[in-house]
């Protein structure tokens, strides 16, 4: 028998197949299902910064002649209090109703006060935290130091108020994940997840009208991860990573663990064929390891990671380089 179990973020998973924070985690009942198809844990949908701030401004703006100061602190303060309320209640129920590990989410751009909520989060059962950071810099003087200090500010923040384990959520628009990756584990998280699907626009000829583009990965897009999974698990052994991004079915699975992450996270191949993959991703898992002969996850992550492999090369783009030089 093998055994596919795992830890991550200090919890005990019976597999690495985690469900993304979506809309595929948004309720009590998704999330049972979910623990029965075979996920390892779920990560909850985010609580957004966005959209709790965008909540305010409509209410507000609905009778801007008529809001005083005194009335609009009312209303930040009500808006603010009712949808963390509802997250709450939300992680209470999902944590009476199932067995696996359950991590919250936050979804936010800056280190603001309501961060604070992390702790009511904890208090409600969540099992561990993931900072979902989005932040796109469209000024031209922003330098990288303040940009990256973003991170740690909201990083620091939100470990100040909370014990349980705190993963971050980061793009690979980044001048150096790796030193990136060092000084979030520096400050405090226990895992980083790479990477985080940004909505991206797209422009539509036809209507001359910008809109967004398909919002789904592709069983492709795993090349933006598998690269800086195998880089950052050798270069910082001691911090964990949840491979996001392009995970469509289990040899996606297999080829991360092998690259040296310790969890996968999976979405968009859930939306598009339903729960069962799920299933199909632990019996490609088993698969391998039989055919393998690993008795245990652990007899082979990471075993082609950056630090493992005999030519480290592959996992540079001079690679790329020396490949197309050859061909005629």
């Amino acid at each position: 028998m093998k055994k596919l179990d795992t830890t991550y973020l200090g919890l005990k998973l019976k597999n690495p197949i985690v469900v993304a924070s979506s809309g595929l985690t948004n309720s009590v009942e998704k999330i049972k299902d979910l623990e029965k198809a075979g996920a390892g844990a779920v990560v909850l949908k985010s609580l957004f910064e966005e959209q709790i701030y965008g909540e305010v401004g409509h209410l507000i703006s609905k009778d801007p002649q008529n809001t005083y100061p005194e009335a609009e602190d009312y209303i930040r303060n009500y808006t603010r209090q009712n949808t963390v309320s509802e997250h709450l209640e939300l992680i209470r129920r999902v944590k009476q109703e199932v067995s696996i590990p359950v991590i919250a989410s936050i979804n936010c751009v800056s280190a603001a006060e309501w961060t604070s909520f992390a702790k009511e989060f904890e208090q409600a059962g969540a099992d561990a935290l993931e900072l979902n950071i989005y932040y796109v810099p469209t000024g031209r003087n922003e330098s990288t130091q303040e940009i990256e200090q973003l991170y740690i500010d909201v990083l620091k923040k939100v470990k100040s108020a909370v014990s349980i384990p705190v993963s971050v959520k980061i793009g690979f628009y980044f001048t150096n994940l790796i030193a990136l990756a060092e000084r979030l584990m520096a400050n405090g998280a226990k895992a980083v997840t790479m990477f985080n699907r940004f909505y991206e626009p797209d422009i539509n000829i036809e209507k001359l009208e910008l809109t967004v583009s398909e919002v789904f990965s592709s069983p492709t897009d795993i090349r933006r991860s598998l690269r800086w999974v195998g880089l950052v698990s050798a270069a910082l052994p001691k911090l964990e990573i949840a491979a996001s991004t392009g995970i469509h079915d289990g040899d996606a699975v297999i080829k991360q663990l092998l690259a040296g992450a310790q969890v996968t996270q999976v979405c968009s191949s859930v939306y598009i064929n339903g729960t069962q993959v799920i299933a199909g991703m632990v019996k490609d898992l088993e698969k391998f390891m039989e055919k393998w002969n690993f008795k245990t996850i652990e007899e082979f992550r990471g075993r082609l990671s950056y630090a493992k492999i005999e030519d480290p090369g592959l996992y540079e783009r001079a690679q790329f380089m020396k490949y197309f030089s050859n061909k005629k």
